[in-house]
């Protein structure tokens, strides 16, 4: 269900959960880790960085790093400037009119697993992820 802007923005951040405290590593270090390409990563990392999930820092020693603990990021928080799930409101076959009063063939099916995503994102860390020697995401 993730595009492969987000898979590599969740790739990217847990490879950042993996960093030391206080270090930073560059976009391109990044983008080798992970198999994006490297101008493409950059621009992802700024991106998360306006979002508040990423600082950055110019300069020999600089690159990116986590701006918060990876246990207090979620994959929502990662995922929605990329995706907009916060906008996964409408309908499935995008018709105009569907509610529970109007609902579309499949309106009750696809809400409940919408809403079952929507908390498995809010409920996953970055700690998670990237948790040591059993990490999800191998690096």
């Amino acid at each position: 269900m993730l595009s492969k802007t987000g898979t590599h923005a969740v790739r990217a951040m847990a490879a950042l959960a993996q960093l030391p405290e206080g270090e930073y590593i560059g976009a391109a270090e990044i983008a080798q880790l992970i198999g994006a390409p490297r101008n493409y990563l950059g621009k992802l990392l700024q991106t998360l960085a306006r979002a508040g999930l990423v600082d950055s820092q110019r300069g020999l020693g600089g690159g990116f790093r986590l701006a918060r603990d990876p246990k207090d990021i979620t994959l929502l928080d990662v995922i929605d400037p990329i995706e907009h799930v916060d906008r996964w409101s409408g309908c499935i076959f995008g018709n105009e009119v569907c509610s529970d009063s109007a609902p579309c063939a499949l309106h009750q099916r696809f809400g409940a697993v919408r809403e079952r995503y929507l908390q498995f994102l809010s409920e996953t860390t970055l700690a998670e992820l990237a948790g040591g020697k059993e990490a999800a995401i191998p690096l």
